[in-house]
């Protein structure tokens, strides 16, 4: 059986990371590996994670299953956070929900909810976007094609282009894969008006949007990360929804994720909920609980949220000023363009002007990673070696 396998290609990030990691140079910078990182270097667990985590330990009463769709208190707290509990499409009882293995679950879990409705449509993706979107849902069978979205001219988000595109090539049915906010990896992300007519556009086209989530709270605080999505929800029929919480609670490696999904009706929702489960049994069986028992515990609890937001603060209080460091190292002449950009960009992530060849460069002879496209995770420098970043990006350019 094992003889007719070939080898894989190592996953490009992850041996990034390794490169990263066998480099001893003490002036190294590894802007690689999508995590949030503290100004020395460490990804913490957050304080009301800690907290929440202790009184879970000392209340839990049983390992036993949980359910196929997930733990209820987190399905409900983390859809009234991200639509708000007055939000039409929840109190109408339209939206179907179920706890995922990350966010890459979710996505999984969305894609199979497509393929299992038995009309083939094609999954439209932004150019770029993150490297797994492609390989997760296209694993189910389902047509893979690219719109614009990111011109590496403008260093902006090709807003004309991207519409003009769908609507020539995309019929209706055919599904759209919208990054809610902190686009990864470019960090450029469409401002509300933009929003406003991509939500019209998607109705009158009869499109139908699959909006991941993955970054929010981290951009410009989670009502404005989250406007797109409601935006969206309140204009068309159906949506898809893929949210993690490995970014915003810091719950990388617990994978902890939300599915869920916009209907017409009640009746609707009830049918895509038994689908998530159905879907999920035949995955994974059922979903951890942990991570999605701590959530749960942070949201249900008034102080323990208010922990968590003062946090979630911080967080994107950082990136914003690491951004806004960068920028200015940047600002040189030739370099405006970048340095605007970098300022304007929202989320850990902006994608770099540079060729392969410069990245290398960069890698070779300045201890600076990054991936081939230049992405770079802002989040991975600090406040002290951002003139020595600017100064190694200034010198490939």
């Amino acid at each position: 059986m094992f003889d007719s396998l070939v080898e894989r290609p190592a996953d490009a990030i992850i041996a990034l990371m390794e490169m990263a990691k066998a480099d001893a140079s003490p002036k190294k910078i590894d802007l690689g590996v999508g995590v949030y990182k503290t100004d020395d270097g460490a990804t913490p667990i957050m304080r009301a994670v800690k907290q929440a985590e202790g009184l879970y330990l000392t209340e839990e009463q049983t390992k036993s299953y949980v359910s196929t769709i997930g733990n209820a208190d987190f399905r409900k707290h983390m859809v009234d956070l991200i639509f708000g509990v007055d939000y039409p499409a929840l109190t109408e009882g339209r939206i179907a929900s179920a706890q995922s293995t990350g966010g890459s679950g979710a996505l999984r879990i969305g894609a199979e909810l497509i393929k299992s409705s038995g009309k083939e449509p094609i999954v439209w993706v932004p150019t770029p976007t993150w490297a797994n979107h492609t390989p997760l849902i296209g694993s189910v069978g389902l047509e893979i094609k690219s719109y614009p979205y990111y011109n590496r001219e403008t260093l902006g988000v090709d807003y004309v282009d991207m519409l003009d595109h769908l609507k020539a090539n995309a019929k209706p049915g055919d599904v759209i894969v919208l990054h809610g906010c902190c686009h990864n990896p470019t960090g450029a992300d469409l401002n509300s008006a933009q929003w406003d007519r991509v939500a019209e556009f998607m109705r009158d086209q009869e499109l139908v949007p699959f909006i991941d989530l993955a970054y929010f709270g981290l951009g410009d605080g989670l009502t404005k990360d989250t406007y797109g999505l409601r935006k969206v929800g309140e204009t068309c029929p159906e949506v898809i929804l893929a949210a993690s919480c490995s970014k915003n609670f810091g719950l990388y490696k617990e994978r902890v994720g939300l599915v869920a999904a916009i209907t017409t009706s009640p009746d609707q929702a009830r049918l895509v909920q038994g689908q998530f489960g159905a879907l999920q049994r035949r995955l994974t069986s059922m979903p951890p609980d942990h991570g999605a028992a701590v959530v749960a515990r942070i949201l249900g609890d008034a102080a323990l949220r208010q922990v968590w937001l003062e946090e979630l603060t911080e967080m994107r209080g950082r990136i914003k000023d690491l951004r806004k460091d960068l920028s200015n190292a940047l600002r040189v002449q030739g370099a405006e363009a970048m340095a605007a950009a970098i300022i304007d960009q929202n989320g850990m992530f902006s994608t770099l002007p540079l060729s392969v060849a410069q990245v290398h460069v960069l890698r070779a002879e300045h201890s600076v990673y990054m991936t081939n496209s230049g992405r770079i995770n802002i989040a991975g420098a600090n406040s002290h070696n951002i003139p020595a970043l600017a100064e190694a990006i200034l010198a490939v350019l």
